[in-house]
């Protein structure tokens, strides 16, 4: 059975990597042909560091995020199809399943429209600071879309439970709503603030959905497992063209629904815990953010030469190409202790 599953999750990596890869030329003819560009570059004045080595970026098409969860959601639409009107064989590849997919597709999804319209609106001009969303704005919505998910997980489902490692489950009853909405809506802040190099977001995402795809396939969510294959798939194929110099950049739509989608599967498979362990680079990221804001508005002063904290590693001096490299070195060596702290737990 293992071995059966095995098989499908790899082929299943492997036709969206495909499939993907395919696309993509595609999708960047049409943010070329009509002008989808990234939005404004902020002035010289009010973040130097940042104008110093983002300024020639302006031309670059944006909202490439498209590939991965138009990826992702098309091949479980078409797989899904297949095992309804085919059966047998055609239900072979398919990965859409009540109990353990429905929700973090759902998630992707929406949370894609919603990024999706922000990137619109950044590309229009509408909107403060040039066009789009503010981080106000956005963490508004991240906690709307959080607060639909604890309810559902809540109420409808019925979950109150925590795992903590040596401890076992522990049920938080109603704290188990700002719990999820804070496991949300700090996945998704910390994916947005991450998405500021080239291939950083996309590359930090794929060691963090990787873990998942284990932590699903050793505790037989097959489905799931199945679906991260096909996320991880997605992203590499991005990746492929997101790294320096990108050819576009993943936009809200992109890491809008990959950090929703991430803090539903942690929380679908019980193990919110060991997302900082797997996310490390975000937690890092959206964390030197709120130090930076905390230390301006109280001391007047920053911490770093600029935040989230990549940008500070490139006033320092570092290339683009060795932060983001450097920081999967990182991501990749938390993902591998937190794989073992897991496998670890289990056995005792």
């Amino acid at each position: 059975m293992e071995s059966f599953e095995a098989i499908r999750t790899l082929i299943i990596f492997t036709l969206a990597f495909v499939v993907a890869l395919m696309l993509t030329p595609l999708v960047l003819h049409i943010l070329r042909k009509y002008g989808l560009k990234k939005k404004n570059i902020r002035d010289e004045k009010s973040v130097p560091v940042f104008y110093a080595h983002h300024k020639g970026k302006s031309e670059t098409p944006t909202m490439g995020g498209v590939i991965i969860w138009g990826t992702v959601l098309g091949m479980a639409a078409v797989f899904f199809a297949a095992d309804k009107i085919f059966g047998g064989f055609g239900g072979y590849f398919n990965f859409v399943d009540r109990a353990e997919t429905y929700l973090p597709l759902a998630a992707l999804a929406f949370s894609a429209i919603v990024g999706l319209a922000d990137d619109i609106l950044g590309i229009l001009r509408i909107g403060p600071n040039g066009g789009g969303l503010t981080i106000k704005h956005k963490l508004l919505l991240y906690t709307v879309v959080s607060l639909v998910g604890a309810w559902w997980f809540h109420f409808r489902l019925g979950w109150s439970v925590l795992y903590m490692p040596f401890i076992g489950n522990v049920d938080l009853g109603l704290w188990y709503i700002p719990f999820f909405m804070f496991v949300i809506v700090a996945s998704s802040f910390s994916m947005n603030e991450t998405d500021g190099l080239d291939g950083l977001a996309a590359g930090v995402a794929f060691f963090a959905f990787g873990a998942f795809a284990i932590l699903s396939f050793v505790t037989h969510r097959y489905d799931l497992a199945v679906m991260n294959s096909a996320i991880l798939g997605a992203l590499l194929a991005f990746l492929w063209f997101n790294i320096h110099p990108a050819k576009f950049f993943m936009g809200d739509t992109g890491s809008m629904s990959l950090g929703v989608t991430l803090g539903v599967v942690a929380m679908l498979t019980n193990t919110a815990l060991l997302l900082p362990f797997f996310g490390f680079i975000l937690v890092v990221e959206s964390v030197s953010v709120i130090i930076q804001v905390t230390s301006k508005k109280l001391f007047k002063r920053k911490v770093f030469l600029s935040a989230p904290i990549h940008h500070h590693f490139q006033g320092k001096g570092w290339p683009e190409s060795q932060v983001t490299m450097r920081f999967w070195i990182v991501s990749a060596v938390m993902t591998i202790f937190g794989l073992v702290f897991f496998f670890m737990v289990r056995v005792i």
